[in-house]
């Protein structure tokens, strides 16, 4: 929790640095989304099947021009991957197996707006992701927190459009991706997260 809070006082100390220093538009976001998640090993190049949830966001953007922001994200992000094994200490396996990681996921990211109108936009950043919880799927939904590591570091990236609804309105649509630089679990292992995600939210202007 210490984490947490430390990285939420980073992110909206950026962000109130930067609104001191310009006049320019700030907006606050709220978004829900689509994940299709799964992990990679670097050491066999193995994929595994990817799996299915949710992620739930707040965000803050503040413009320096109509063509560059900063964003902050506060994202409940459901990972994990499907069709995974279990290894036990005599040696026996359970395959099938579908993981479940839950993480409190905080990117800050560049936007690059663009097109006639600037509706459309790139954003690019780093994220911290902190582990809620693990579960997995034989055996009832134990909890398996314990073989994870609790914090993932990565870099997001996502192209998005919006649309002006009225002056105090805009809705959005965002294709997302992100991916981890730290290792999923704490034996040492190379195992990575990816995550891809569809995003539907509205924006709302704010001094």
């Amino acid at each position: 929790m210490k984490k947490v809070l430390s990285t939420l006082i980073i992110v909206f100390g950026i962000y109130f640095a930067a609104s001191a220093q310009t006049r320019t538009s700030n907006e606050f976001g709220i978004n829900i989304g689509y994940n299709a998640a799964t992990v990679y090993d670097n050491s066999s190049a193995y994929t595994s099947d990817y799996n299915s949830g949710l992620n739930l966001g707040v965000s803050l953007e503040h413009y320096f021009s109509d063509r560059w922001s900063i964003k902050g994200k506060l994202i409940y992000d459901q990972k994990g991957w499907g069709n995974g094994y279990l290894s036990f200490p005599d040696g026996s396996e359970v395959d099938g197996v579908n993981f479940h990681l839950n993480y409190l996921t905080v990117p800050v990211m560049a936007n690059w707006h663009f097109g006639r109108t600037r509706n459309w936009y790139l954003h690019f950043g780093p994220y911290v992701g902190f582990l809620l919880n693990a579960t997995e799927s034989s055996n009832s939904g134990v909890d398996i927190k314990s073989a994870f590591n609790n914090t993932e570091v990565g870099f997001d990236a996502g192209i998005g459009v919006k649309f002006p609804v009225s002056n105090n309105v805009k809705l959005f649509i965002e294709a997302d991706g992100q991916g981890g630089f730290t290792n999923v679990f704490k034996d040492g292992s190379t195992v990575q997260s990816e995550r891809s995600s569809i995003n539907f939210g509205v924006l709302f202007p704010i001094k």
